[in-house]
């Protein structure tokens, strides 16, 4: 049996998907239309210029949404009509939004953390400290400060350690006194001088002013230390940590005792002198070079160091990485015999310290140093620069060193997400893919680690009880594209189902803990918030999609399971079919494809591809048929899955793209010899593989913001997938779209923005020139002086859609 039931049968999927929107859970008043754009019309076929235009006609979704402290209300900010401004909005659970006044912004609750007792709240708000007590609602602002905090935590004994750059104090919330807790130097510890070299050496030697200079020197220095260990009166001596590195993290203990710091090479940069990007349309009417990232060709990855610094004794220790399973692994060995191989070379494996670092992972908003709710015992996560390893290690502050608590090795490489870990009690839970999806384990330090929660499900978005006894999660264990809200309980393992939404969502769990804040969206209707109480049953709270889109009918895509001809398990995509769908008729059909990669589009939410569903749309009206498809790589669908693209990127892809054209010709009419294919960024370079590899596959294709060259693109992604071109120049040559443009034989549109800092206007330029010199007649391109990555004019959008029209009505008509 397959993992997840194919979400619709063939015969409802050819009789009910034209046109099926969505109602939204409660119906509560529209916001009033403004003309930004000329509305769609119920009953009327859209055009291009409605569906490219200003989305502010649709309406403008809550974002960065969070509960009030009393869980009575929550806060969100929506952005204006017409403005890149945002407003910020106040809503009681029974009762409407109430816009907060300019002056409003910084006297309301905030994000934070709360005191071991309950009793008091923290937050910052524009790098200033405010503290509430919770019993009274009083609110106290401790600080009022240009500069900001970056951080803080509330210690054991009820104060504030609070940090920013290399300064760390202790605030006390009922007083609001500040204290000094620690200075961090960059630079060599100040000594005395001495006489260095044959001429001072002969000046103290022969005179006694000279000597006796020296002398007083060292006097004044010792009498300094004494005073600084004996004057508790004096700010603590600075903890000097050399000239040659720089801060990356520092994070302090219950206690405040113990600071764990973590430095690099202060040389280590995101970019070099040569790496820019030229804006032609500079303000001033000059061309102004931007600076731009590293390639991964070029880019050095530093290692970290890991310092312990103890407040008392003054005293710092380094940690060291032998605790660390593998620490010294050639896990790359095999990669690097292949391509010595390639080259007529022998590779003989060495073992050697590998580049590790503190864990980044790209949608967490912890830290990888995670200390003891109420003791001075740390646990940090970290990773290999070869993205092969991550460890979860406790560290002995006293002396430095680290023991495994957990090891994570992927021979492709470990999840850039799905890395959440922290202290229950005093065992650690985590997140981990050992078994192949995302699951959560829970362990005692030293001991073995138990599945909490198991199974073909991708768990993520922990959150502890303030009793310790539960912990929260969002999973999809019904189908990969549903996602709804459990708990489990920690002793017991029990886990139970909160929502039943079938939908996309993230939570919030009220400060009561009686209550989910979810943010949920379905095919047809965008992001709103619900309330619902636990064990209830969700609320709508807010109503910000506007009346014009409402009405209008749209297609709710039809998620349908594409049999693999490469593995067991099937390719999930979103199909769109034709207005009056006529299983006699053969018709043209274009196949989309998402970007990032690692992104799930075939789901059963809004899509952040908004511009693209309302495309789809329009192209179904037409007569095609329309496919996204979640290739293998994508998100949501596990290890294995994300995996499959390993030094091999754009042919898992393509394989599945192949069977989505397959499908389609066999189960809703598709004439296979009329399809297109178009996507941007991850999307476009698939379009690149798709024609030039798989030439008789699609007809043509249209590639935007396209990666070209893997080469030429950032060292934290393209790493991870393709090693570097230095390790690894096969995984580059086999994944590259310049390395095959001779495949090229059907009309290729390309479109990219100028200031696309993400993937480089030089991508499109050099394989133009590629295509240019292969003597390939049969592409086209458009540029965008003025758009980044993603696309922010509407003219922009439109002109860029239109080319895409165009091209398939020229080709697959």
């Amino acid at each position: 049996m397959k993992r997840w039931m194919v979400a619709c049968s063939l015969v409802s999927l050819l009789s009910a998907c034209a046109s099926n929107p969505e109602a939204p859970l409660a119906d509560t008043q529209a916001s009033p239309q403004l003309s930004l754009a000329a509305p769609v019309l119920p009953g009327q076929p859209l055009t291009l210029k409605q569906v490219m235009a200003d989305p502010d006609w649709i309406g403008n979704a809550p974002m960065g949404a969070y509960w009030n402290d009393d869980s009575q209300s929550v806060f969100y900010q929506r952005k204006q009509d017409g403005s890149k401004l945002r407003d910020r909005y106040q809503h009681a659970l029974d009762g409407a939004p109430q816009k907060l006044a300019l002056g409003q912004w910084g006297a309301v609750s905030q994000p934070g953390q709360t005191d071991a007792s309950g009793n008091r709240k923290a937050w910052l708000y524009e790098g200033n400290l405010f503290v509430r007590d919770l019993a009274t609602g009083t609110v106290r602002q401790l600080t009022r400060d240009s500069k900001g905090w970056q951080d803080f935590r509330f210690l054991k004994d009820g104060r504030i350690a609070a940090w920013a750059g290399e300064r760390i104090e202790l605030i006390d919330p009922a007083t609001g006194a500040r204290t000094l807790l620690a200075e961090l130097k960059f630079e060599a510890a100040p000594e005395p001088e001495t006489a260095e070299g044959f001429l001072a050496e002969q000046q103290a030697r022969l005179i006694d002013y000279v000597a006796q200079q020296y002398r007083d020197a060292e006097q004044k220095h010792a009498q300094q230390n004494e005073r600084q260990a004996s004057d508790a009166t004096l700010a603590p001596k600075p903890f000097y940590l050399g000239g040659d590195e720089r801060l990356v993290e520092l994070s302090v203990s219950p206690s405040g005792r113990y600071l764990m710091v973590a430095v690099t090479d202060s040389k280590a940069s995101w970019r070099s002198d040569h790496d820019i990007m030229p804006n032609y349309l500079d303000k001033r009417g000059y061309v102004d070079a931007v600076p731009a990232r590293a390639r991964v060709a070029e880019a050095e990855v530093k290692p970290h160091r890991l310092v312990v610094l103890d407040t008392r004794t003054q005293q710092q220790v380094n940690v060291t990485w032998e605790g660390l399973e593998g620490y010294d692994e050639d896990v790359l060995a095999a990669v690097k015999r292949e391509n010595a191989e390639a080259r007529g070379e022998r590779y003989d494996s060495e073992n050697a310290l590998r580049t590790i670092r503190l864990m980044e992972d790209w949608g967490w908003n912890q830290s990888a140093m995670a200390w003891h709710p109420g003791e001075d015992k740390l646990v940090v996560m970290l990773e290999a620069a070869d993205n092969k390893d991550r460890w979860i290690a406790s560290v002995d502050l006293a002396k430095g060193k680290l023991r495994t608590e957990h090891r994570l090795h992927d021979d492709a490489w470990v999840n850039y997400t799905h890395n959440e870990f922290g202290w229950a009690g005093d065992k650690l839970y985590f997140l981990s893919e050992q078994s192949g999806y995302s699951n959560l384990y829970l362990k005692p330090l030293g001991g073995k680690a138990d599945a909490l929660v198991s199974g073909r499900q991708v768990v993520s978005s922990l959150t502890l009880s303030n009793d310790g006894q539960h912990l929260y999660y969002k999973a999809n264990p019904h189908h990969p594209g549903q996602y709804e809200v459990f708990r489990v309980a920690l002793a017991s393992g029990q886990v139970e189902q909160l929502t039943d939404l079938k939908g996309m969502l993230e939570y919030q769990l009220s400060p009561d803990e009686q209550q989910l804040l979810l943010e949920y969206s379905s095919r047809t209707r965008p992001v709103e918030l619900y309330v619902q109480a636990i064990g209830g049953e969700a609320r709508q709270l807010t109503q910000t999609t506007k009346e014009a889109f409402l009405a209008y009918d749209w297609q709710a895509p039809q998620v349908v399971a594409v049999p693999s001809s490469h593995q067991s398990d099937p390719v999930y995509a979103r199909v769109y079919l034709p207005k009056d769908f006529d299983p006699a008729q053969r018709y043209p059909a274009v196949i989309f494809n998402h970007g990032a990669g690692y992104l799930q589009n075939a789901h059963y939410g809004w899509s952040g591809y908004f511009r693209e569903f309302m495309f789809h749309n329009l192209l179904a009206q037409q007569g095609y048929v329309v496919m996204d498809m979640d290739y293998r790589g994508s998100k949501g669908y596990g290890r294995d899955w994300r995996t499959a693209i390993y030094r091999q990127m754009g042919t898992p892809e393509v394989q599945d793209l192949a069977d989505g054209v397959a499908w389609m010709a066999e189960n809703v009419s598709v004439d296979r010899n009329r399809v297109g294919t178009y996507g941007g960024s991850y999307g476009g370079f698939m379009t690149f593989m798709a024609l030039f590899t798989q030439p008789e596959l699609f007809q043509s294709g249209a590639a935007l913001r396209p990666v070209t060259d893997w080469a030429h693109y950032n060292h934290p992604y393209t790493s991870n997938i393709l090693n570097t071109p230095q390790v690894d120049p096969i995984a580059y040559q086999r994944s590259s779209p310049i390395e095959h443009a001779e495949g090229l034989e059907k009309p290729l549109l390309i479109m990219s923005g100028v200031l696309d800092d993400n993937v480089f206007f030089q991508d499109s330029v050099r394989l133009v020139q590629r295509l240019i010199e292969l003597e390939k007649p049969m592409f086209e391109t458009a540029i965008y002086p003025v758009e980044p990555h993603g696309f922010r004019e509407p003219s922009s959008w439109l002109d860029e859609y239109r080319r895409i029209h165009r091209l398939f009505e020229d080709t697959l008509k």
